[in-house]
């Protein structure tokens, strides 16, 4: 294995950027921005990362990440191809693992939301991606569905062309591990269906194949904030039983559902009794974080009320509020959840959401009394 480059690529929402330069700080003081652009950060490492195979960066913020090879400029496809593993052979070296998957995607163009931006793999990125596979020296290495919208395996050697500018490619690449580095640029190509009432549709989805929690079918769940409706509908789609909490008013399509429950009031109206056989909580309030982890740790911490895990989005009305997301997870694993995970998923806008889990679920003693 040669000795690799000492450089990391990042790619996050607009507007994340402070949230990425603290993190990085805190863990690696010595890691020095080298290059950026909205949406797109690179830093020289440290030296004590300098021949590391891999680098987790344990990032709330980090949308996607790799080794820094540099970048290739031009406007013809196909020459931009030839020059991009022109530089990857020349910087990865021969011994380098042999690449499995390319991964092609754009950096933000805006924050999600503004002038109806939505991140994503644009055409721009599938046809770099196509003149990538055109072009690629050793495509008898490449993964049998390459060629197809398949994620990386774990453990995979990732080609990374990230386009930052129209004509400016920045060539790295990275280990396929956990879920969401197995996706190009971290992000997931969805579309929202026919049937879905809101983007929430977009980001719960997003969220149950991120965070992989075990939510079978016929399991029942608890959506504080449900309306209009479009995150039930992302549970009900996989046979979920929900109870959506809002006093707002839910869609009628998600009301005329058999599996659905409205109880129109806030959550701190509702009786704990109707907790009793939920194991399941999901909640997306747009309140400051510590009001909503007020209100979820008077329901998880209940006697009587099993929760097994949940999915919070915490809205960062500020971005400073970035700082306090060690305080948030502290006070979640206290209430018992020793797996947290927390990440800006792609359909985030200013909000980051949260994956806790019991493992192994601890039940705690049932009581008839319950109100």
């Amino acid at each position: 294995m040669p000795e690799l480059p000492r450089f990391l690529f990042i790619t996050c929402q607009v507007g994340a950027e402070a949230g990425v330069k603290q993190e990085l700080a805190h863990r690696w003081p010595t890691a020095r921005l080298a290059y950026s652009r909205p949406g797109f950060l690179t830093f020289k490492l440290p030296e004590e990362l300098s021949s590391a195979a891999d680098v987790d960066l344990e990032s709330v913020f980090a949308r996607a990440h790799g080794f820094s090879l540099g970048k290739v400029q031009g406007h013809d496809l196909d020459e931009l191809a030839r020059d991009a593993w022109q530089l990857f052979a020349r910087s990865a070296g021969p011994d380098c693992p042999a690449v499995r998957r390319i991964h092609v995607w754009p950096r933000d163009a805006a924050a999600p939301g503004e002038h109806g931006f939505e991140p994503g793999i644009t055409p721009a990125a599938l046809e770099a991606r196509a003149a990538l596979l055109r072009h690629c020296p050793r495509s008898d290495r490449l993964a049998k569905d390459a060629a197809a919208k398949v994620a990386a395996q774990p453990g995979e050697m990732v080609f990374d062309c990230i386009l930052v500018e129209p004509n400016e490619w920045w060539i790295g690449y990275h280990q396929a591990g956990r879920v969401a580095s197995r996706w190009p640029g971290g992000m997931l190509e969805l579309e929202l269906p026919p049937h879905a009432v809101s983007r929430a549709w977009l980001k719960m989805e997003e969220a149950l194949r991120w965070s992989e929690l075990p939510i079978a079918a016929a399991a029942r769940c608890a959506e504080i904030g449900s309306a209009p409706g479009g995150a039930s509908q992302a549970l009900l789609d996989r046979g979920i039983l929900v109870t959506g909490i809002d006093p707002a008013e839910m869609a009628p399509e998600v009301l005329q559902h058999p599996n659905f429950i409205h109880l129109r009031r806030r959550a701190n109206q509702v009786r704990r009794r109707d907790f009793r056989k939920i194991r399941w909580l999901t909640a997306d309030m747009n309140v400051a974080p510590r009001y909503t982890l007020d209100v979820v740790e008077e329901i998880v911490t209940h006697p009587q009320i099993n929760i097994r895990g949940m999915l919070l989005t915490l809205k960062l009305f500020q971005w400073e509020l970035a700082q306090e997301v060690p305080q948030y997870v502290a006070r979640i694993r206290e209430w018992g959840y020793n797996f947290v995970n927390i990440r800006q998923l792609q359909y985030n806008r200013q909000e980051i959401c949260v994956a806790a889990l019991q493992k192994p679920f601890r039940r705690k003693p049932i009581s008839p009394k319950i109100s």
